[in-house]
């Protein structure tokens, strides 16, 4: 049947994809006989809209999907919430003005609750208008149905999780110096923290050397730790300082008394080359007082206040600190000199506050122990593309502390535990049942050591990553559908960001290796960043964000998702975004419909015929089949490995350049043959041709553009193309000695000499010679150009 519609236009898009949430299409059949392909999809928070660059993302993993349908697999791709930790806490607190260490724990989990459940699906709408083809759009714990990270389900696997590791003795307690953020009031795993030069002032100080009296220079942009210094260190290398060797330091308005020793740690550049050891300004110090058997004196508390060891300085807040104190020991003639400096401080990856280093007890989960693991673990996925996977080997190259799994914060999946009140023994839960320790009774009646019948709740929760990384065991129903998850495990692909390479791939890969003592991926697919026209990284603060819902308000998904196929090359780092570029790609859109319009109004061969007229292709029909059979080839090598750039880009240029511009404008009038001047058999050979051609089209861009290709498909022949087994190459016509670059240059020729002499492309051409090569599409030339008069010889035309 031809196309009605005379363009294709955004309206249609929402009633394809209405259609299939409706009728369920890409429901997951747990019952398939077919292999397994299982997409591990990032669930983006509820509370705010996807941006663009989750939109992209998720863009990209839908034509995984719709590809390895089309291979014949069970394509396992569900579609998950985040609605647990931080985010949502910190959300909930900006929303209602109100501050978690404020606020009753019922209450504060009540207002997050409230929150969240005036988000609904509307804020991943743009997936479902990009035509995205999750298996299923309602909300369950079925294969393949919405999940959401708080929900009784998704926890109770989080806490089982836990157990099975406490189980195995790879969770323990322990008191120790951690990461603290003051703005989010919760500890931190390295991997939650980046670094930003931030302003600063290098200070530098006299201290008083006890023994001769004498005064010595410290530089340092942290003199609110100087009540916590245990020690002055210089270089070993460092001749200026070696007279100090077994002499004491007195520090400035303190009075305290500490050792100075040579030790590397201090550099002789850097300053003036002494170093003061406190607890603690970073991670260097963290590990010096380690090694050295030093006792850590805290004077920071968790609301990043200084306490008692501060002295007269207790109670502000650190950077207050930091300026009352430089403004006593100028008092004193105690500053020699100060720098404004950029300083690199450790700060919060979410709320960018600076770091503290607190002491307090903590669970933690081995990890130091499995490191050599964990390298063949990074070893055993396939990473798209490959420089990804050096970030993974470095990060676990540079962890020097086990993972610490614990926060103290409200909503998040709680620590399944109690403990005796008499003896303070731990009590674990049996898995399978959500546990909320903190107002939950204790699953045993007496204490199994000591028989006392009371108990109290552990309060801390888990670290969000520690519920984020069971993301792919939920998927494939671990310890629900123990078969399913045996036979399909591991799942096919993870698809996510760079900058979550440490967290969320190798908590994941980690916690999973220690749950199954496997690898839980075969491929890892690293996205790329969003940036604007110029390269630039998109931000509201710039001004230079674009909002997907404006971008589908504008043009429609087919052009996003065409652009996005075309900008995603995987040798290159970022997807460069524009109004543009995604208009621009809507005119290739164009070309396929007005191409599928032209070749819908010829009437369908029957079997009978089409295999005729493949009897009767002429060189021209078998040279256009050839060249779309290479991109065939093509999309075969590269789809399967996550590449769509390369041959969407073949696709585009095979449409203008080669099926439109040159073989339809050639064999049309063959088509028709409305004068009768090709034989039945030549023009069944063109139809033939065109529509083998549109199909094999259609289908290679079906992944890419799901919607206008099902439109298309579904008018033309009927079917379902997104359920269509992927296009096969066909035979190569070896007989074939014309190129496109041969053919194009030939009909450029003539309708520029048409155009020179001011004649319209219908007008007649009196003589025509050209290459004797093109003798076998002679017949062709000569309707397409209305030639007179056709000859072989030196290229010469007349009109």
């Amino acid at each position: 049947m031809p196309l009605n519609e005379k363009n294709w236009t955004k309206e249609i898009e929402k009633e394809i994809y209405t259609e299939w949430k409706a009728n369920k299409r890409y429901a997951f059949n747990k019952n398939s006989k077919k292999k397994v392909y299982s997409i591990d999809t990032p669930p983006p928070y509820i509370n705010t809209p996807v941006h663009i660059g989750q939109v992209t993302t998720y863009v990209c993993m839908d034509m995984f999907a719709r590809f390895h349908r089309m291979m014949g697999k069970e394509v396992l791709f569900p579609l998950g919430l985040d609605r647990n930790g931080l985010p949502i806490e910190m959300a909930a607190e900006k929303r209602y003005g109100m501050k978690l260490t404020e606020t009753p724990r019922i209450e504060f989990i009540t207002k997050c609750r409230e929150m969240l459940e005036e988000c609904s699906l509307e804020s991943v709408d743009s997936f479902l208008r990009c035509g995205i083809g999750f298996n299923s759009w309602e909300k369950g714990t079925g294969i393949g149905e919405v999940y959401e990270t708080d929900s009784a389900d998704y926890r109770a696997l989080t806490q089982d999780t836990f157990i099975d590791l406490w189980h195995k003795g790879l969770v323990y307690e322990d008191y120790r110096t951690n990461n603290w953020c003051p703005g989010c009031q919760t500890t931190l795993a390295d991997a939650e923290i980046d670094y930003a030069e931030l302003p600063a002032f290098f200070n530098d100080i006299k201290f008083k050397i006890k023994e001769t009296g004498e005064d010595i220079i410290i530089g340092t942009t942290r003199p609110e730790l100087i009540c916590t210094c245990e020690m002055i260190c210089y270089n070993p290398q460092d001749e200026r300082y070696m007279n100090l060797e077994g002499k004491h330091a007195v520090t400035p308005l303190f009075g305290k008394v500490v050792p100075i020793k040579a030790d590397p740690v201090a550099q002789m550049d850097k300053g003036t080359g002494l170093m003061m050891m406190c607890s603690f300004g970073d991670v260097t110090d963290i590990r010096f007082f380690r090694d050295n058997g030093l006792k850590a004196t805290i004077a920071i508390n968790k609301d990043g206040t200084l306490n008692e060891h501060a002295g007269q300085f207790a109670g502000m807040k650190a950077r207050d600190a930091q300026r009352a104190i430089i403004d006593e020991l100028k008092s004193k003639d105690l500053v020699v000199k100060q720098s404004r400096i950029k300083h690199r401080t450790p700060i919060c990856e979410r709320s960018k506050d600076p770091i503290e280093f607190i002491g307090m007890k903590e669970f933690y989960l081995k990890q130091l122990d499995f490191r050599n693991e964990m390298l063949k673990i990074a070893e055993q996925s396939k990473f798209f593309s490959e420089d990804s996977r050096k970030i993974l080997i470095d990060w676990i190259n540079s962890i020097n502390i086990d993972w610490p799994i614990s926060r103290r914060r409200y909503y998040a999946t709680e620590i399944p535990l109690w403990y005796c009140k008499s003896c303070k023994h731990p009590v674990v839960p049996s898995k399978g049942k959500y546990n909320q320790p903190w107002k939950d009774k204790c699953p045993v009646e007496k204490c199994p050591k000591c028989n006392h019948t009371e108990f109290v709740g552990e309060e801390k929760v888990f670290d969000t990553w520690f519920d984020s990384s069971n993301s792919p065991l939920y998927i494939l129903k671990y310890e629900k559908e123990n078969e399913f998850f045996k036979n399909n495990s591991p799942c096919s692909l993870r698809p996510q960001g760079k900058e979550i390479i440490r967290t969320w791939l190798y908590y994941t890969l980690l916690k999973d290796y220690l749950i199954t003592g496997k690898c839980i991926f075969e491929n890892v697919w690293i996205n790329y960043h969003i940036v604007d026209e110029n390269g630039k990284k998109m931000s509201k603060s710039l001004g230079n964000g674009i909002n997907p819902q404006e971008v589908l308000d504008k043009f429609g998904a087919e052009p996003f998702r065409l652009w996005a196929a075309l900008e995603g090359n995987l040798e290159r780092t970022d997807f460069r975004c524009s109004f543009e570029r995604i208009e621009g790609a809507g005119k290739t859109i164009s070309k396929l419909w007005n191409a599928s319009k032209f070749i819908t109004m010829f009437p369908q061969l029957t079997d009978e015929e089409s295999k005729e007229a493949e009897n009767h292709l002429t060189m021209l029909d078998k040279w256009a089949l050839n060249e779309a059979n290479n991109i065939v080839i093509k999309c075969h090598k590269h789809y399967p490995n996550y590449d769509f750039h390369t041959p969407a880009v073949e696709l585009r240029h095979f449409i203008w350049e080669t099926f439109a511009s040159q073989y339809i404008e050639l064999v049309k009038n063959r088509a028709y043959n409305q004068n009768k001047e090709f034989t039945k058999e030549q023009q069944h050979a063109a139809i033939y041709s065109l529509n083998k051609i549109l199909d094999s089209v259609l289908n290679m861009l079906a992944p890419i553009m799901p919607l206008i290709t099902y439109k298309i498909y579904k008018e033309i022949r009927g079917k379902d193309i997104h359920f269509e087994p992927f296009v096969k190459e066909w035979k190569l016509y070896t007989d074939v000695n014309i190129t496109k670059d041969e053919i194009s240059e030939l009909n450029s020729f003539i309708w520029k000499s048409k155009k020179e002499k001011g004649k319209s492309l219908k007008d007649e051409v009196q003589r025509l010679v050209i290459n004797e090569k093109f003798k076998p599409i002679q017949h062709d030339i000569i309707s397409a150009h209305n030639v007179k008069k056709l000859e072989f010889g030196e290229q010469k035309i007349e009109i």
